[in-house]
């Protein structure tokens, strides 16, 4: 009995390319149509070799295809990807919606905003978005508070970002007012002054020679956009560059 299993798999199975073609009703042509075996090559290494299409080489992609995608065909992929994945959310949106959801918490915690994005962007609808993150919600796998003191301690420590500049992210991810006060008072003054001065401390290496004024300008400059406050800046500035003068070596006469 002949089944769908049994029938050999068409010729062009595996070239996303040609693939394309076959969706938007096109017949694809064969690989052995495609690239003609050179006179007296033959196996696989004449028709890697060959591949010419009106004269001019193609890249060779993976298993010595050397066919390389038109713009039209990379578009109609696109397309054809985003007509599946409408599809697929149409036959079973809340399916989707989930595994949307637990893909993207893989390994890294997320905000409800961004989550909810990420949905709205993959076509779910809004009111089944919010059922499911507020079952997500429930059972401790999106947690705001605890994502905004998370990321807070990371930028702080990895970034050296002050207060100021870390609570404009948190407010870009849709974090409440009081869950980023809360995350934020892990940083007191201490914490600033200290992460301020490394940054500091760094730059100077490479800006060894400059006038007092110029280091001084570019330094607070710095810790600004960083986040931090002009008095701690320039105090935090001060202290490095005046330690840096004390060590550097005078001549003697």
């Amino acid at each position: 009995m002949s089944t769908a299993e049994n029938r050999p798999a068409p010729d062009w199975v595996g070239d996303v390319g040609l693939g394309v073609q076959a969706w938007v009703g096109e017949t694809p042509s064969t690989p052995a149509e495609q690239r003609p075996t050179r006179p007296g090559g033959g196996g696989d290494g004449g028709e890697r070799r060959a591949g010419r299409s009106g004269g001019r080489k193609g890249k060779a992609g993976k298993g010595g295809r050397g066919r390389t995608r038109t713009w039209e065909e990379r578009e109609a992929a696109r397309v054809a990807r985003e007509e599946a994945a409408a599809a697929e959310v149409e036959a079973d949106p809340e399916a989707v919606a989930r595994k949307i959801l637990l893909d993207t918490l893989t390994g890294q915690a997320r905000s409800r905003q961004e989550l909810a994005d990420k949905l709205a962007k993959r076509g779910v609808p809004d009111e089944l978005a919010a059922r499911l993150l507020d079952r997500f919600t429930e059972v401790g796998l999106v947690d705001d508070a605890a994502y905004a003191r998370q990321w807070v301690e990371s930028r702080h420590r990895s970034r050296g970002l002050a207060p100021r500049a870390l609570a404009q992210e948190l407010r870009r991810k849709g974090i409440d007012d009081e869950d980023a006060k809360t995350a934020l008072e892990q940083i007191d003054e201490g914490d600033q002054r200290s992460a301020a001065r490394a940054l500091v401390d760094k730059k100077l290496r490479s800006m060894r020679g400059l006038d007092h004024q110029v280091a001084t300008r570019r330094l607070a400059g710095m810790l600004a956009r960083k986040g931090y406050a002009a008095g701690l800046a320039f105090s935090v500035v001060r202290e490095a560059l005046g330690e840096a003068e004390d060590d550097e070596p005078h001549p003697d006469f």
